[in-house]
C-alpha cells in the first residue's frame, strides 16, 4: 500500500522561510513523480511544484523563484524549501506521488494518484 506522509508545517512571518518534507513508502515501482498541492480556505486545490526521479522539476508561477523541491530518491523522500513566504501562501500543503511518464510529470498539472494527509501552513504578515 502506498503511502506519503508529509510534515514540516507550522506558522511563518510574511518574509521567512519554511521547510516541508514528504516520505513515499510502499512504492513499488522504480520511476515515479512527486509533487506538492496546496489548498487555502474557500479555495481549489492548487498544484504548486513537481519533480521527476531524474530530478527535474517544474513549478507554479505562483511559487517559482521562491520555492525549491529537491529529493533523496534513496529515502524516496521530497523536500520544499520556501522562502519569502507571503500570507496568500497560507494553506494546507499536499504531498502527492504519481506513477506516471516524466512528459507529464512536468507538464504543469501532473495526474497524481497518492496524496498524503497535508500538513498547514500559515504565514502571517
Amino acid at each position: 500500500q502506498v503511502q506519503v506522509a508529509e510534515s514540516g508545517g507550522g506558522s511563518v512571518q510574511a518574509g521567512g522561510s519554511r521547510k516541508l518534507s514528504c516520505v513515499l513508502s510502499g512504492y513499488k515501482w522504480d520511476r515515479y513523480c512527486m509533487g506538492w498541492v496546496r489548498q487555502a480556505a474557500g479555495k481549489q486545490r492548487e498544484w504548486v511544484a513537481a519533480i521527476t526521479t531524474d530530478g527535474i522539476t517544474t513549478y507554479a508561477d505562483s511559487v517559482k523563484d521562491r520555492f525549491t523541491a529537491s529529493q533523496d530518491n534513496a529515502k524516496k523522500t521530497l523536500y520544499l524549501q520556501m522562502n519569502s513566504l507571503q500570507p496568500e501562501d497560507t494553506a494546507m500543503y499536499y504531498c502527492a506521488a504519481a506513477h506516471t511518464l516524466p512528459s507529464d510529470c512536468v507538464s504543469g498539472s501532473p495526474r497524481f494518484h497518492f496524496f498524503g494527509q497535508g500538513t498547514q501552513v500559515t504565514v502571517s504578515s
